[in-house]
């Protein structure tokens, strides 16, 4: 592998329910700094993704549940907030004062179901957040359709968002989608340097390349939406994201 470079593609300007994401990406990526070449691996915020398929809400308009009620005079969080969690989750993991981590409909642990006002703008009267892509993947492979139809080059994709971690203090990017590129590589049964077999080792290729490009994007206001990143090489075949949930039947913890 020959050394890794990564680019910031900004330019994009603010992005809207039903913009043509891809668009917008061809044309920064074209005048950027590191024109985009075949093999290079795009990785692309969560946000502008949600962004451009509308997937914000005005807290203004939602309804709170009796639960939510509940639940949200334990947190001390917005009710009409804990219901949006509750809609996208499949489970309440943990309710503490100022936490509420659940399983997202995807399968994702994590805190309020990865809902965040941050960044997102409202009009006046409104108070909106944003939800994650209905199906992270599929968006991932659309995108690189597109991509490929308007800059004929094959360019991988991979959806990032921050996410914390059990037992470890602070955030990093982690992969919600990919497409175009193996996001969990399965190395059990090759040898190391000694020759043992190895026998649990599954590398989440795609969270490396996520954690990597949030480097360069940052977490605050950076407005740094996507990052090419050149000079990775891989084998084997596509594989999307979902591969790296952990099935609830491996679940050590419950």
């Amino acid at each position: 592998m020959s050394a890794l470079s990564f680019q910031r593609v900004t330019g994009i300007g603010e992005v809207k329910a039903g913009d043509d994401l891809a668009a917008l990406l061809a044309v920064a990526m074209r005048t950027g700094e590191m024109p985009p070449v075949a093999g290079d691996v795009l990785v692309v915020t969560q946000k502008i993704v949600s962004k451009a398929e509308g997937r914000s809400v005005d807290l203004c308009a939602v309804m709170p549940s009796p639960r939510a009620v509940e639940i949200a005079a334990l947190t001390g969080k917005d009710a009409r907030m804990v219901e949006l969690i509750l809609s996208e989750s499949s489970e309440i993991m943990r309710v503490r004062p100022n936490i509420l981590i659940v399983r997202h409909r995807l399968g994702f642990v994590m805190a309020n179901a990865g809902i965040d006002c941050s960044n997102v703008p409202s009009a006046p009267g409104e108070d909106r957040v944003l939800l994650l892509p209905r199906d992270p993947d599929r968006s991932a492979a659309v995108l690189r359709d597109d991509l490929y139809r308007l800059l004929g080059i094959d360019l991988a994709v991979v959806i990032s968002d921050s996410f914390g971690r059990p037992w470890r203090n602070g955030v990093v990017n982690v992969a919600l989608g990919a497409a175009g590129l193996p996001a969990l590589i399965d190395r059990r049964g090759e040898r190391d340097r000694q020759g043992r077999p190895l026998e649990v080792t599954q590398v989440a290729f795609a969270d490396a390349i996520a954690a990597a490009a949030g480097l360069v994007m940052g977490e605050a206001d950076e407005g740094v939406p996507a990052v090419l990143l050149r000079g990775l090489s891989w084998s084997g075949p596509d594989r999307a994201a979902s591969a790296l949930v952990r099935p609830l039947s491996e679940d050590l913890f419950r």
